[in-house]
């Protein structure tokens, strides 16, 4: 009986999370729920904007790291796991915008969540990703923006020069959303 259930939540989770339109929310407890995915992400105006929770952790390969890395620059956090479908089409992707804006005061970080190191190292490693990411097995950081909806994969949140919260995606994200954001962000005084 708890092979049949485990079977079925992992159905349900790889179900979900390869749609683009619904994707798995992974809670601290390992449980699965779906959520809707966000259309275009659109910016959060600037009087609107909360200022995102502070958070460290150790990247993959690695190292320690802190938000307080991201001090003036915008922001772009990608939560992702190497089991999730949607993360292995939009990542690339996200290494594409990083090439471009990279040099233009944007940082990318992504936080690996549910994931074992050695497959979210492969997955990195496969997909050429040259940003760094956070390896969040517990996905404790994820869980510090749980107002955002930050537990369900893949989302995606971009902070402002401030460290605010400006645009939030749950599920896939595509580059011309993401410029189109990044851009107007840098244009922001």
């Amino acid at each position: 009986m708890r092979k049949l259930l485990v079977a079925v939540v992992a159905v349900l989770a790889v179900a979900g999370c390869s749609t683009g339109a619904d994707q798995v929310d992974v809670n601290n407890g390992g449980e699965f729920r779906f959520v809707a995915g966000t259309p275009a992400g659109e910016v959060i105006d600037q009087a609107e904007r909360a200022s995102a929770p502070e958070f460290s952790g150790t990247l993959l390969g690695g190292g320690a790291w802190s938000s307080t890395e991201l001090s003036g620059d915008v922001a772009v956090l990608n939560f992702w796991g190497s089991w999730c479908a949607p993360c292995r089409v939009e990542t690339p992707q996200f290494q594409q915008v990083y090439d471009e804006v990279g040099d233009r005061g944007v940082q990318f970080l992504g936080l690996n969540v549910k994931d074992q190191e050695q497959l979210a190292q492969a997955f990195v490693t496969n997909q050429g990703i040259t940003f760094p990411s956070l390896f969040d097995p517990a996905g404790e950081v994820a869980l510090a923006f749980r107002d955002y909806p930050a537990t369900a994969i893949p989302s995606t949140i971009v902070l402002d020069r401030e460290g605010r919260v400006a645009a939030v995606y749950t599920g896939e994200v595509r580059q011309d959303d993401l410029r189109s954001t990044l851009d107007l962000l840098l244009e922001e005084d």
